[in-house]
């Protein structure tokens, strides 16, 4: 068989994206911060594109269909309106939700009324400095250890350093030191987490040799080697258990009760709140949305001058193509991001009334089918996105988790669920009778939810809730050496 070279022409249909399908698809999963500037950087380049006013004739350029759109999924008591600065109910229904006063007039909470004045914790120290009687080189000291500190209350900088730097002898830097750990809150300006819990002691009046002693072995207690630190501090266990009482009660890093800076606040792009006639009101945060529209006015008076000019015009078009595509772009986002949250209240109905106990299992194949779109454009349009209901602000990808199997056959448990049930019983377990992780799973089994030992672990580990053990050890020091606590075996002493 001779084998040679041919020329074959053959026809095939496939599909292939282009730049501006491609750009479209990175919308959905823009954050709100992330988009805005992505629309900025349009504006700057396109000469057809202005930002839009907040009237109804610019929000009806950026959303041509600005009437009511009802989205009519599986339930009729879910209706969604787009948003619009011309509605009247939405005062109303805020009003519903919360039962303020505190609504401005365009019907939603100014978040910015709430936020208190944060003091940080260097202007907290600054303020106290200022009134302490230092001398002019002591409170020149002052402020270059103040500089130091960081944010947890410690002090990280080498005196003999800072006193060349400062002109100063070291004792004199010790000195204003030994004066700032006298400062509030107790235990800043320390440098080690033993003197963080020292300084606290001593203010407390309760830093004796035994106490000490437990300070100087901290490793020990971080591993529960109760035996060696009563051989250490020289008491007996009723004495060690009182003492590690007043330990768990000092802050190990004081400086966390202030915030180094302004709080972050996690802006809804959906809100969700109770309709008049039943069921869910959801609709979309008109500040999440980037007004812009098309200066018609401005092209046709430069279509006039470069009517002649084929380089020109040909730009001027593909400007005024790609402002087409960007103002449809953000309606079609919009609209897939209205459905998708539609559909995922219309799914947990249940945890909206009820609770976290009562949030169903759910996936996006569930949520895409019902809207006819693809996985990927849930996962998209999900991603970085938050929804503000009456129980609170939750990322929408918080409504999708994995199904647990029922032990009476009815419905299946969210895994959030489960993981909640999980936090519940072990806040309710007694002291004196701590569950393992096969108890919690015979507990839930009980309640109908079927679940294995190892998968209790996995939920309890991934909460940072501890083992059983060491539970049964700290609400053991919470008893602080109660008499009513039963005595203590050989093996328990030992563990």
């Amino acid at each position: 068989m001779l084998s040679s070279a041919r020329l074959l022409q053959r026809q095939k249909q496939s599909m292939v994206a282009s730049p501006q399908l491609i750009e479209s698809i990175r919308l959905l999963q823009l954050a709100r911060a992330e988009l805005h500037q992505f629309v900025e950087q349009e504006l700057e380049k396109n000469p057809l594109l202005e930002p839009a006013s907040n009237d109804g004739e610019a929000l009806g350029d950026v959303l041509p269909n600005s009437g009511e759109d009802q989205y009519t999924g599986a339930s009729e008591n879910v209706t969604v309106k787009p948003t619009s600065a011309e509605s009247p109910e939405r005062l109303g229904e805020w009003k519903s939700l919360r039962n303020t006063t505190n609504v401005p007039e365009g019907g939603r909470p100014a978040l910015d009324e709430f936020a208190a004045c944060i003091e940080t914790l260097h202007d907290h120290v600054a303020r106290q400095i200022a009134l302490t009687a230092f001398t002019p080189q002591e409170r020149l000291i002052a402020g270059e250890l103040a500089a130091h500190l960081e944010d947890t209350g410690y002090l990280r900088v080498d005196l003999l350093e800072l006193a060349g730097r400062v002109g100063a002898r070291e004792t004199d830097v010790e000195r204003v030191l030994a004066t700032l750990q006298h400062f509030d809150p107790p235990g800043i300006f320390a440098r080690t987490l033993g003197e963080c819990l020292e300084i606290q002691l001593r203010q407390r009046d309760r830093f004796d040799p035994a106490m000490a002693a437990l300070v100087a072995n901290l490793e020990k207690l971080a591993r529960r080697d109760f035996q060696a630190l009563k051989q250490r501090c020289c008491v007996d266990e009723d004495d060690l258990l009182e003492m590690l009482h007043e330990i768990r009660a000092l802050d190990p890093k004081p400086g966390n009760r202030f915030q180094s800076g302004a709080p972050e606040t996690i802006v809804p792009d959906v809100w969700v709140t109770p309709s008049p006639g039943g069921g869910w009101q959801v609709e979309l945060d008109p500040d999440a949305l980037p007004k812009v529209l098309i200066n018609q006015t401005y092209y046709a008076e430069v279509s006039r001058h470069t009517a002649q000019n084929s380089k020109d015009q040909a730009f001027l078009n593909e400007c005024l193509q790609n402002a087409n595509w960007l103002i449809r772009s953000l309606d079609q986002r919009a609209k897939t991001i209205l459905k998708v949250a539609t559909e995922i209240v219309r799914q947990q109905d249940a945890f909206l009334e009820h609770g976290v106990a009562h949030l169903r299992p759910l996936n996006l194949r569930t949520v895409a089918e019902a809207i006819n779109v693809h996985e990927s454009t849930v996962s998209r349009v999900t991603s970085n996105k938050y929804m503000l209901t009456p129980r609170g602000v939750f990322e929408l990808k918080y409504f999708f988790t994995v199904a647990i199997a029922s032990c009476q056959g009815g419905d299946a448990h969210s895994a959030e669920a489960v993981r909640h049930q999980i936090k519940s019983i072990v806040a309710q377990e007694s002291p004196r009778d701590v569950l393992s992780d096969d108890d919690i799973a015979v507990r839930l089994k009980e309640t109908g939810i079927n679940v294995a030992r190892r998968t209790v672990t996995k939920y309890r580990e991934a909460m940072n809730i501890p083992s059983s053990v060491q539970r049964r050890r700290e609400k053991r020091l919470l008893l602080n050496g109660d008499q009513a606590w039963p005595p203590h075996t050989a093996d328990e002493r030992g563990s």
